[in-house]
């Protein structure tokens, strides 16, 4: 099959979203020729998909992605849109199997920038063992958009048989947690260049289904969850208010690398509200954690440790702090990072 030629505009005109030629150009030049696969139709308006529905519970997640800068050490938003919304079904318990996409691109934009972005996220598609079946394109007025915003809907199955959630919480699990914490928060922060700050510090943002295939086999395993915007200690809170019991976190057993605790130390952040985009944390029978954590640790995550436990009390979240001490996390009220994900 001969290749579609690129696109030969420098930058996103408003006439690329008016339906016309130059629409779909867009479409198939740019999207189509490094999104293309067996069920990606640009001449449909539906995409036809099979599923066997005998194989397992069919789940279904939706999200958007706004993130400044577009791109940034260790992903850009072509390969965060994939992998967010590859890891909200996996930390479900789900394979992931097909995605759609809708591409809301301001005017000006350039060309080149959004061709290595779609190219992103057809390599991060490739990897996770996704398919984007669907989409559409929209074009902002200049001023009107960050340049350019993705939403996804992502499709998958878990086996029947597998039962997570909140509801399977009890008194006595362990929570931990699979690598270091506010590595994507920080990394982005640090792109801005907003603070005379800099490092080599890379961002988390990876599909996370490793983790969670490494996770579901083991018994005991009652929750999953990527801290993403809010971190941890918002996972925290609702863990709480679900269960009705107190999540206690263990300040000398959670990873931080060392960037992250300077720069937070610094502009006055707490690594626990940082976001994560290739972290998984999970709830687990206490019996099970240290067997997970090992398993995690031959996979390859090095840092992956237990970080807290489920106890009887009222439901709020608190850290246990190095000196002994104990601190209440308050839930978080403002945004320090806005457009991080």
């Amino acid at each position: 099959m001969k290749s579609l030629p690129t696109l030969s505009d420098k930058h996103i005109s408003l006439a690329h979203g008016n339906g016309g030629r130059l629409m779909r150009d867009l479409i198939e030049q740019l999207f189509a020729r490094h999104l293309k696969n067996d069920l990606l139709d640009t001449g449909a308006d539906a995409a036809s998909i099979p599923l066997d529905f005998e194989a397992g519970v069919v789940l279904m997640t939706t999200d958007g992605f706004t993130v400044e800068p577009l791109e940034f050490p260790g992903g850009d938003i072509g390969s965060l849109a994939v992998h967010g919304t590859v890891n909200d079904l996996a930390v479900a318990g789900a394979t992931p199997i097909y995605l759609t996409l809708n591409a809301f691109i301001e005017e000006g934009l350039e060309v080149a920038l959004l061709d290595r972005i779609v190219q992103s996220m057809s390599k991060a598609c490739q990897e996770c063992g996704v398919k984007i079946v669907a989409g559409d394109t929209k074009v902002l007025r200049r001023g009107q958009g960050g340049g350019i915003y993705f939403a996804t809907t992502g499709i998958g199955q878990r086996p029947s048989s597998l039962k997570l959630g909140m509801k399977n919480i009890k008194p006595g699990d362990s929570i931990l947690v699979s690598g270091t914490i506010g590595d994507h928060g920080t990394t982005v922060m640090l792109a801005r260049e907003q603070f005379g700050l800099s490092g080599n510090l890379q961002s988390d943002s990876t599909s996370v289904l490793p983790i969670t295939n490494c996770l579901i086999k083991l018994p005991g395993l009652r929750f999953m969850r990527d801290p993403t915007r809010g971190g941890i200690a918002t996972i925290a809170h609702e863990i709480a208010r679900a269960t009705d019991k107190t999540v206690r976190f263990y300040e000398s057993t959670i990873p931080i690398n060392d960037q992250v605790k300077v720069v937070s130390e610094i502009l006055g952040y707490d690594p626990l509200y940082l976001a994560c985009e290739g972290r998984v944390l999970a709830v687990i029978d206490n019996v099970y954690a240290e067997i997970a954590v090992k398993e995690l640790h031959g996979l390859g995550f090095s840092d992956a440790a237990i970080i807290g436990q489920i106890e009887n009390g009222s439901a709020y979240a608190m850290i246990e702090t190095l000196l002994g001490g104990e601190r209440i996390l308050q839930e978080l009220e403002d945004d320090p990072l806005p457009r991080i994900c």
